[in-house]
């Protein structure tokens, strides 16, 4: 995520150039974004001496640190943390890190080699060059610059802006409002109910976390699936992984194109990892309802789709398990008994109304998601809906790439178990269209 204004909760090492020398003289590649996608897009190019610059609006890696709450973990066992020349290497492969595990090991990753990144220095404009290329417009704290270059690599996320409905303006105001985002811990809100909107990953594991510290929570629930932790004595998410599902290409995933718009799986790795069961929730307090349609002042109405999605997300549970099944199976492998969800808690009607005042909510946690925001290219190559218009990163507009997209290539875009293998795709086609090496000291970034 790019622009948060918030400190970081760790100091992350930033290997920096200086603010100067690259706006004095064209730069082959400029990679926009400043994460873990498009450093590894800088540590493939390093490695081939290709001369080229990152951009970071913030500081490295900082989304890892301002973006995520207190009692953040992985939902991805660490085993699948595998970045370019490093992988997790800890005690624990079949664990969960924490925010701040997360941001030590991005830093000893930095540590082992040395990308040319620019800090606090946002792009607003990129554009083709009038004499081929493209020209791009940075903001930094000493004023706006234009640098030109073959290639561009935008590594500044799928869908950076987070999504709040309209009728958020015209609630109540004495209602604290939040994205997820924004959400750290339960202290941070005031005293009273919280209500979460969304059930994907994070609005999930914010209600969980809520919970947990013992406030009361009021959660609509959305349309997204989920999955068990564990099945048959392993990590769902290791099955996955052995079955080879991570691998498949979108053109050839079931559903194929259609694949990209799906939720992820909400489950936890808290604790040592966990299943998340919204009906469990409800059983020990939590107050469930359907997708939030509406509101204003105190008054909200939702609609009647909590059994549809709760069953909905039940039935995936249950259909991954059978599929797990059927690899044990045709594998011989010797594991435990297969087993099935049952549901444990069924809503005996469907609350289609809420005051917040007089259920004593006093704050709201948006967790419905991000939206795209390439406004500032100038280039044919998105969709409708704002999406990139994309094969592996490579869009037809010659010299343009993306990296970091959800669903980029396959269901391991997006996370740490594919981006090394999108990275080098993207590095790959870069060096073959003809980029330039590093005139001097061509081999100074390669990896140590």
């Amino acid at each position: 995520m790019i622009g948060s204004t918030s400190s970081p909760a760790h100091s992350v090492a930033a290997h920096s150039v200086d603010a100067h020398s690259v706006a004095a003289h064209h730069v082959p590649v400029v990679i926009v974004g400043g994460g873990q996608a498009g450093l590894s897009v800088s540590w493939y190019l390093g490695s081939e001496g290709i001369d080229h610059v990152v951009l970071e609006a913030a500081e490295v890696v900082h989304n890892w640190a301002d973006t995520r709450w207190d009692n953040f973990t992985l939902v991805t066992p660490n085993w699948h943390c595998k970045l370019p020349g490093y992988a997790y290497a800890g005690d624990d492969p079949d664990g969960f890190m924490t925010r701040d595990q997360v941001v030590d090991w991005l830093t000893g990753w930095l540590e082992t080699f040395d990308p040319p990144v620019r800090t606090r220095t946002r792009a607003t404009a990129l554009r083709h060059g009038a004499a081929g290329g493209f020209e791009i417009t940075v903001s930094t704290p000493t004023g706006d610059e234009t640098l030109t270059c073959d290639e561009v690599v935008i590594a500044t996320g799928g869908y950076p802006i987070p999504i709040v409905p309209a009728f958020a303006s015209t609630l109540d105001p004495s209602v604290t409002q939040v994205h997820s985002e924004e959400y750290r811990n339960a202290a941070q809100l005031p005293e009273g109910a919280v209500l979460v909107v969304g059930t994907g990953q994070s609005g999930a594991q914010i209600a969980e976390d809520l919970h947990l510290e013992g406030r009361k929570v009021h959660l609509a629930v959305g349309g997204a699936p989920r999955v068990a932790r564990t099945y048959r004595g392993r990590d769902c998410m290791t099955w996955l992984s052995d079955m080879g599902i991570y691998d498949i290409g979108v053109a050839d995933y079931p559903g194929g194109r259609a694949a990209q718009e799906k939720t992820n799986h909400y489950v936890t790795g808290r604790d040592g990892g966990r299943d998340i069961d919204l009906r469990g929730f409800a059983t020990e307090g939590m107050r469930l309802y359907g997708a939030l349609a509406g509101g204003q002042g105190s008054e909200l109405v939702f609609e009647p789709t909590l059994q549809k999605s709760l069953d909905k997300a039940d039935a995936v549970y249950n259909s991954i398990c059978a599929d797990i099944d059927r690899y044990i199976d045709r594998e011989g492998i010797d594991a435990p008994p297969p087993a099935r969800y049952e549901p444990v808690w069924s809503p005996d009607h469907e609350p289609q109304s809420l005051d917040v005042a007089a259920e004593g909510i006093t704050s709201i946690v948006w967790a419905i998601g991000y939206r795209p925001d390439y406004r500032w290219i100038e280039a044919s190559a998105f969709d409708g809906g704002g999406r990139p218009m994309q094969s592996r990163g490579i869009t037809a507009v010659p010299g343009l790439s993306f990296i970091g997209l959800p669903w980029m290539h396959t269901w391991g875009s997006g996370r740490f178990l594919g981006i090394d293998a999108d990275a080098a795709y993207v590095a790959q086609t870069i060096v073959a269209r003809g980029a330039v090496a590093a005139d001097t000291d061509a081999g100074s970034r390669r990896a140590s």
